[in-house]
């Protein structure tokens, strides 16, 4: 029993996705910015012990998961799994209403 959305509901989904996608864009920026800061800091104090790519190497992978999350990479745990349990939850609780 699918249902037609509303021109708000439709509204109010892309404007959502526009936001995960400027969110993700946000975090690109500041992850450059950051590690950027950290290179020069690390290579002014300490030039002969690199250390600034462990900041680099853990929030990267932190930036690339978010990014496959945001643009729906991620086969598990993407939209269409998290509709589906939606769904499943909505028909269970449906079901033990008129039980």
């Amino acid at each position: 029993m699918e249902r037609i959305a509303t021109e708000e509901e439709r509204y109010a989904k892309a404007r959502k996705r526009v936001q995960e996608i400027k969110g993700f864009y946000s975090h690109l920026a500041s992850f450059a910015m950051v590690n950027l800061l950290l290179l020069g800091i690390n290579l002014a104090t300490s030039p002969r012990h690199l250390w600034f790519y462990w900041p680099l190497l853990w929030w990267g992978l932190g930036l690339v998961i978010h990014g496959l999350k945001t643009f729906n990479f991620i086969p598990f745990f993407g939209k269409e799994w998290e509709q589906r349990k939606i769904n499943e939850y909505l028909e269970n609780e449906q079901k033990n209403k008129w039980q």
